[in-house]
């Protein structure tokens, strides 16, 4: 053979080289995009799981457990993005009614959390609830590996406090949690999603009962064992979105392997944190206000004024406690024990202790001297009631509460004492009642 014919089938090996290269690196190239959906999760996953640093988006994270959480999140080492709307400021306006600290807008704070720590946290403003491409886009793009939810209006009396209210509650929180968990099914991302529930999804009724954490066993008709969610018995429009939002959480978790941690979260007391102390700029929000402040807070704001402690009807609620700081690790634990992948969606009892309001305001009384006054229950609820309750998953997973103490109460009489001259103290006393009734009987007096 000649020299010529030699080089010109060398040649065509050297092309179909080439072409082979080519086609390996085309499939090799193609091969994720056939993995079934469920397979990239899993991959994913695995992934995830590998790296103790974490991409977290902090959904509501400008918010009164937002911001500390973003700032403990941060302060761990992970890359934290906030997503808010700011929507709690707007409320303050609507309310009439601020923040008894002096909070610094977003850029502010997170200007200052990096001339301190030198950690960026990111922010982007983005409705959660009515902003679907953004939110999409933004999970798309950072692919987070975790996403922490608290977008979501909080407080009962505000949303029983007219039609207004009761419909923004229902449309923001359930449109939130349902375009946040189809947003990362689209975006095709394994994110574990950590929610803020709270434990009135139970209701405050006197269960005959320890209530456990999330689900129950039963026996159903003709004999069958089943594990079912507890039964909700919501006690406001708020807690009921709460209810609905745990239903979406099971069918998504079912249909779609989204990885889901439900935390059943009690009154939560407090204001400052480790990282929220470190900076003026930094502080916590506090709210005092009938809507707003949860009864401790506002407990402590009265004492600080020199006025009488207002208790709801006979004071007999039971309710389960929880320090703002203990929140934010609770978060921590949830994000570092992830469900595994096909496991139903976990469940935890997110309190410290249980304790009866009056026996609350006695605490607070015995401390500053202050009086005490009941008023009329803007509530529909029972009048005594008791609440046992399971929160063995977090203290088995570390979890060593603060409870209430009266030497713990300093720190939030600090506060109170320090900005008591911005309290508006007509705003401390209820303004939404619960039905037609419960206004009625409060324009009878008490």
């Amino acid at each position: 053979m000649c020299s010529s014919d030699l080089r010109e089938r060398a040649s065509e090996r050297s092309m179909m080289s080439k072409v082979l290269m080519v086609l390996a690196l085309s499939e090799a190239l193609l091969a994720p995009q056939r993995l079934t959906h469920s397979a990239r999760r899993a991959t994913r996953a695995s992934a995830v799981t590998m790296s103790a640093s974490k991409k977290i988006l902090v959904l509501g994270g400008d918010g009164f457990c937002g911001w500390p959480t973003a700032l403990h999140l941060s302060d761990k080492g992970h890359d934290v993005t906030i997503v808010d709307n700011l929507s709690r400021r707007n409320i303050d306006t609507e309310l009439g009614c601020d923040s008894l600290t002096p909070i610094t807008h977003p850029e502010e704070r997170l200007e200052a959390w990096k001339e301190l720590t030198g950690k960026t946290i990111k922010f982007e403003n983005i409705d959660v609830a009515a902003e679907y491409d953004k939110l999409e886009q933004l999970i798309c793009g950072v692919q987070p590996d975790s996403i922490v939810h608290f977008a979501e209006q909080r407080a009962a009396p505000y949303s029983q406090k007219g039609p207004k209210q009761k419909r923004y509650t229902v449309d923001n929180n359930v449109c939130g949690t349902h375009n946040l968990l189809t947003a990362v099914v689209e975006a095709d991302c394994n994110a574990h999603i950590v929610h803020l529930g709270t434990m009135g999804v139970y209701g405050y009724g006197t269960s005959g009962g320890e209530i456990p954490e999330g689900y129950i066993d039963v026996i159903l008709p003709g004999g069958r064992e089943s594990k079912i969610l507890h039964p909700a018995y919501p006690g406001s429009v708020y807690h009921s979105t709460k209810c609905l939002d745990a239903i979406l959480f099971q069918f998504y978790n079912k249909n779609d392997g989204v990885r889901i941690t439900d935390l059943h979260q009690g009154i939560v007391w407090g204001t400052a944190t480790p990282q929220t102390v470190k900076d003026e700029r930094l502080v916590n929000r506090f709210d005092y206000d009938s809507d707003y402040g949860t009864v401790l807070n506002r407990f402590l704001m009265q004492s600080a004024m020199g006025i009488p402690l207002t208790i709801y009807g006979t004071g007999g609620q039971t309710r389960g406690f929880i320090h703002v700081s203990d929140t934010a690790k609770c978060l921590q634990l949830a994000l570092e024990n992830p469900p595994k992948a096909g496991e139903q969606v976990h469940i935890l009892n997110q309190i410290a202790q249980t304790v009866r309001v009056r026996d609350l305001a006695e605490m607070v009384k015995k401390q500053t001297g202050c009086e005490v006054q009941y008023i009329t229950n803007p509530r529909q609820e029972s009048a005594e009631n008791e609440l046992d309750v399971q929160n063995q998953k977090f203290r088995n997973l570390g979890l060593n509460p603060i409870l209430l103490d009266e030497a713990l109460f300093t720190e939030v009489r600090d506060v109170t004492t320090k900005y008591k001259s911005r309290c508006i103290k007509e705003k401390i006393l209820p303004t939404s009642f619960w039905n037609k009734k419960r206004t009625a009987a409060n324009e009878d007096g008490p």
